[in-house]
């Protein structure tokens, strides 16, 4: 009784309690999971900017994008079959929503461990692809072979765990989870860069530290998980997983897939972009590297909101309540247009102190340090004037993908990243020297917005044809249905 009592809270906060309330009790612990989860990647880089060392600066940006890996490939699984768990959910297949649950934790792990395998094999020439000088290799092997390889299970099964956990309505456990690994790093890292390690081992001592983190936040979230089984239909059987049918992993693909490839491709634009900066030297380099992690704050707020966003409208999708799911959607543009607005003017007027927390120029290199931040101040300024677009891009992609729109996601992750951002990348670049790499981003975003809105449009427009169609039908039956009568999206 008890079990069905809380089944059911969960089904009335994805359903019936007003919207804003319901956004923000899903958006809240997810955006602080978010920060959290950037303190994985940005406490490393801080306490190696302690050094002063631009060139351990520089290895760190080279290994954030096999880091980022970690990311599509848990999204391939945790919001492929957390969707579609929202959705099974909202249509009362509880047995079908447990074998998709269960199907997603065994499948991240088999993917982490290919991952890891293909990384381990093929580290040396992967990390010359990116970039590497032998002033920056030696540091970035270590980085990698430790976080990347060793500590690749952990990292994805946690974030594949925490989107299951949130679809299912256990959105504070698993921002627990995360947030805990991501205080425990705080702890960890200057322990293992400054006491343990001996000095010049500082980039190793971050890796064992995020490694650790990472291993400890999974066990934490296996626990959450396996405790929600009572109340939600959550399962670890690998049997569930091996009786869930054609139609369903389909299903999970269909959502999952794009949703990698839309973060593989930003992880592919990200090497490009190191790639260009390493041309023109290793402290742009640098500066380029410092700037990908302070932008990320008001993306990771802005992620939150739109993961927080996803069950309430895949939910209400898959049971017919198409006017909550609009209001869901409306509702969450308003809340990330207005956080981008104030990041942008944060931003503007923080870039030089905001850049110098990641790097001390007062101990090493100093003279290379100053520039390292020069750099960076300049770049963040025009970065930051992407995160409005930025943030339309997440919310139509979120939206799309919630709705089972799979095809139009990747279509929209291709041509942001192929057609207009890594294009202009290299035509900026070209033009106008390294502050054009900087202004790819606003210029590309801007262009993959538009993009990713007028996708938008076909779908409500496609959806609303097909309800007038219906209503129409209905109405010369003679026996209209409330629900047909529904506004347009």
């Amino acid at each position: 009784m008890k079990s069905a009592s809380r089944s059911m809270n969960k089904q009335e906060l994805f359903g019936e309690t007003p919207v804003p309330r319901a956004l923000l009790t899903l958006s809240v612990p997810t955006i602080i999971s978010q920060m959290i989860n950037l303190i994985y990647n940005m406490v490393d880089a801080f306490f190696i900017g302690r050094t002063g060392n631009s060139y351990m600066m520089a290895a760190t940006s080279l290994t954030l994008t096999m880091v980022m890996m970690n990311v599509a490939l848990s999204n391939l699984f945790g919001i492929g079959g957390g969707s579609h768990f929202a959705r099974l959910m909202g249509a009362r297949q509880t047995e079908e929503a447990r074998r998709v649950s269960s199907f997603s934790v065994w499948g991240a792990i088999a993917i982490a461990l290919l991952y890891a395998a293909l990384v381990g094999i093929f580290m040396q020439p992967l990390l010359l692809f990116l970039g590497a000088s032998d002033a920056t290799i030696g540091f970035a092997r270590s980085y990698t072979l430790i976080v990347v390889v060793i500590g690749c299970v952990p990292a994805i099964l946690s974030a594949t765990l925490a989107h299951l956990l949130r679809n299912a309505g256990f959105s504070s456990q698993a921002s627990m989870g995360l947030s805990g690994g991501g205080i425990l790093n705080v702890v960890l890292d200057p322990l293992f860069m400054f006491v343990l390690l001996p000095k010049g081992q500082e980039v190793a001592g971050a890796a064992v530290a995020t490694a650790i983190s990472n291993t400890l936040a999974c066990l934490y979230l296996l626990y959450a998980y396996r405790k929600a089984f009572r109340d939600a239909p959550l399962s670890l059987d690998i049997r569930d997983a091996l009786a869930l049918d054609a139609k369903n992993r389909k299903k999970i693909f269909a959502v999952g897939i794009p949703s990698a490839v839309l973060t593989g491709l930003f992880d592919v634009a990200n090497i490009c972009v190191n790639i260009i900066a390493a041309a023109h030297n290793d402290l742009v380099l640098a500066g380029m590297g410092i700037v990908m992690k302070v932008e990320r704050i008001p993306n990771a707020i802005n992620i939150g909101i739109c993961q927080g966003m996803l069950p309430i409208v895949a939910y209400n999708y898959s049971s017919g309540n198409h006017v909550r799911m609009r209001e869901t959607i409306q509702t969450a543009r308003f809340a990330g247009l207005g956080i981008s607005a104030v990041c942008i003017v944060l931003l503007e007027l923080l870039a030089n102190p905001a850049s110098r927390l990641f790097l001390n120029t007062n101990t090493g290199d100093a003279e290379a340090a100053l520039r390292t931040v020069g750099y960076a101040a300049v770049f963040l300024r025009i970065r930051a004037l992407a995160s409005p677009v930025q943030f339309l891009n997440y919310h139509s992609s979120y939206s799309m993908q919630a709705m089972g729109e799979g095809k139009k996601t990747l279509l929209h992750a291709f041509v942001r990243e192929m057609v207009f951002y890594i294009p202009f990348m290299f035509l900026l670049d070209r033009l106008f020297g390294e502050r054009g790499l900087a202004a790819a981003l606003p210029v590309g975003e801007a262009c993959g917005a538009i993009f990713a809105l007028y996708l938008m449009s076909t779908i409500i427009g496609k959806r609303n044809r097909k309800r007038r169609a219906v209503t129409s039908a209905a109405d010369a039956r003679g026996n209209l249905n409330p629900r047909d009568a529904e506004r347009p999206l």
